[in-house]
């Protein structure tokens, strides 16, 4: 009686051979100068709200921003960039407010939780493909103030926005620098796990604006 593994080999090996179908094209996209409008784009359709400001101008642009919401308290990073010139270019004018994330979690729960109505990060950088906001959250902008706020406000420079994930890990050099928490973020939390219905600021932020920094190319 024949080996029934030698049956099997033996079909296998006799049938006919079939060409093998085009694989996708995996290239990653190039948009040129056309970056920017596709990061704005597609950042909107995630409804975010996305503001071409100069380095000179964000603050007070901001400011504003925020004072037409009804803003009355920021959550901001004191060590950070962007930090220090909010609490220069904010210091004693009309407006929000600005709290320092300054000390340990457990003493930040009630800023958090009930008083930050908004909360200003740096973005790394930006994906033009996906619209998408890389954020490497530390000790000195912890994650919980881009998860916690209702509003969420992140700042990236108009020459950390890149063409695709692929190409921002490459130029900065990911796989030797990876943070513990790296976040992609594209838009306001949402969810459409009740009743297939989309409901935002369910598991995060309501909004997200976005301040991009630099000159218009």
């Amino acid at each position: 009686m024949t080996d029934p593994r030698e049956r099997i080999l033996s079909r296998l090996k006799s049938a006919p051979r079939r060409p093998l179908p085009d694989l996708p094209d995996w290239s990653p996209p190039a948009y040129g100068d056309q970056a920017m409008a596709r990061f704005r784009a597609m950042l909107e359709a995630a409804h975010a709200d996305v503001h071409e400001v100069s380095d000179a101008e964000w603050p007070e642009r901001l400011r504003a921003i925020l004072a037409g919401k009804g803003v009355r308290v920021v959550l901001f990073a004191p060590a950070t960039a962007a930090g220090r010139r909010l609490a220069r270019d904010w210091a004693g004018g009309e407006g929000p407010s600005l709290v320092a994330y300054d000390r340990p979690v457990e003493e930040m729960k009630p800023v958090l939780v009930h008083e930050a109505q908004a909360a200003v990060t740096e973005a790394r950088g930006g994906i033009a493909q996906t619209g998408s906001l890389v954020l490497w959250p530390g000790a000195d902008e912890p994650r919980l103030m881009s998860l916690l706020p209702p509003i969420h406000v992140a700042v990236v420079a108009r020459s950390r926005i890149r063409d695709s994930l692929a190409e921002t890990m490459a130029a900065e050099g990911w796989a030797g620098t990876m943070p513990t928490n790296a976040v992609l973020v594209s838009g306001p939390s949402k969810t459409a796990d009740i009743e297939q219905t989309l409901a935002y600021g369910v598991h995060g932020p309501k909004e997200l604006i976005v301040l991009v920094i630099g000159d218009a190319r």
